[in-house]
């Protein structure tokens, strides 16, 4: 099956979302289908056209940025020529592009699945509301064209305000995760090479600087969490630079500078340096505060590597400690519930850890690609309603 994949940022960009269409991408071509990737050349250092690993990637050129939004002016020519010269399109939100792209599978009959991973929110101001208004229409429009929409829980789909509309066509699919197996020795040169081996308990926590990701809330638990632990220390993974994001950067800034020699930024990480990281620490934390944060992939990372995560309850993120049995989960905002429970996690670690097998099994990338390829064949089916 000749699939077209359309997203506005893929790699090397790094978020949840990419990391999530990389590997159901690389699945699919693995399970014999030809995939090619249309997105954004958001940095012009990259290049227009490549293959990555048998997986083709076109990336058009950007005029100008509106927050973490690009608008590419010749995105509709590349989208019809493409449509037409594949056998079904698979459309990846938030994307501001998703109504003329669902509208071109329409029109060319081809089926059109839409991936619907987060709301979307952008920081305050009339430019960053205009823009909301028109990707929120662009995301109405697609989603009442798409054949289905695939989230990766229910427990979202029922609580979220856009997807509980269409209802009937949703299908619950989990995101595919895997991570390198850590060894003895790559977690003691990740510890050397990032100066790691204080005595006390390491916190991890992954992510971008953004608002939705809450990292305030874990800066307000710290006194709580020194009480009892004096020795611990957290260390954050991820993106220094706050993309759209540097009025919460701002703001952010007098907190971690309270606490700058119990909070460290290592920055991004290879995939077997993210394994160590994890396995080094004693707990994750996710303390996302909204829905642009549907399920959290990097607590099924962690519990691959043995790891037990704290995670807000937010529909969908809170399915994913119920599917792992490792960790716990708290209310968003709430600093108080987070330091308890990662104090708990701390003091009572060996509870809250599982065996990988029956984890890795069921968010197997190829797992999750077949379920992805058995929905793309009842679609291309001749008789389909």
């Amino acid at each position: 099956m000749r699939l077209l994949i359309a997203l506005t940022y893929y790699r090397p960009h790094v978020s949840g979302l990419t990391i999530y269409v990389e590997r159901l991408a690389h699945a699919l071509a693995a399970r014999g289908h030809s995939v090619t990737i249309l997105t954004s050349q958001y940095d012009r250092a990259l290049p227009r056209d490549e293959n990555d690993r048998g997986v083709n990637v076109v990336r058009v050129p950007v005029a100008l940025r509106v927050s973490k939004g690009v608008v590419m002016p010749t995105i509709g020519w590349h989208a019809t020529r493409l449509v037409l010269t594949h056998d079904l399109l698979n459309l990846h939100l938030p994307q501001f592009d998703a109504a003329g792209l669902a509208l071109r599978g329409r029109l060319f009959k081809r089926p059109v699945v839409l991936t619907y991973h987060s709301d979307l929110a952008l920081p305050p101001s009339f430019a960053h509301w205009l823009a909301s208004y028109a990707i929120a229409l662009s995301h109405r429009i697609a989603l009442a064209l798409a054949d289905v929409i695939v989230t990766n829980t229910d427990d979202f789909a029922r609580h979220s305000p856009v997807l509980s509309r269409y209802r009937a066509k949703v299908h619950a699919i989990p995101p595919p995760i895997e991570i390198p197996l850590p060894t003895p020795d790559s977690c003691a040169m990740f510890r050397s090479k990032y100066n790691l081996d204080a005595p006390g308990p390491l916190i991890g926590i992954v992510g971008r600087v953004a608002a939705e990701k809450g990292i305030e809330y874990l800066l307000e638990a710290m006194p709580a969490i020194l009480a009892r632990f004096p020795d611990a220390s957290v260390v954050h993974v991820g993106p220094r630079e706050p993309v759209g994001e540097h009025e919460y950067a701002r703001r952010l800034a007098p907190l971690l500078a309270r606490y700058r020699d119990k909070y460290r930024f290592i920055g991004v990480v290879t995939t077997e340096e993210l394994a160590a990281f994890f396995a080094s620490c004693a707990v994750h934390v996710l303390p996302s505060v909204n829905s642009t944060e549907t399920f959290g992939m990097v607590q099924v990372e962690a519990a691959l590597c043995g790891t037990p995560t704290v995670a807000t309850a937010l529909p969908g993120v809170r399915v994913a400690s119920q599917l792992t049995d490792m960790g716990r989960v708290v209310p968003p905002r709430d600093a108080r519930a987070l330091a308890n429970a990662i104090c708990e996690v701390l003091a009572h670690r060996a509870e809250y850890v599982r065996p990988r097998s029956e984890i890795a099994r069921q968010f197997a990338p190829d797992t999750i690609a077949a379920r992805y390829e058995a929905l793309f064949e009842r679609l291309r089916a001749p008789n389909r309603t």
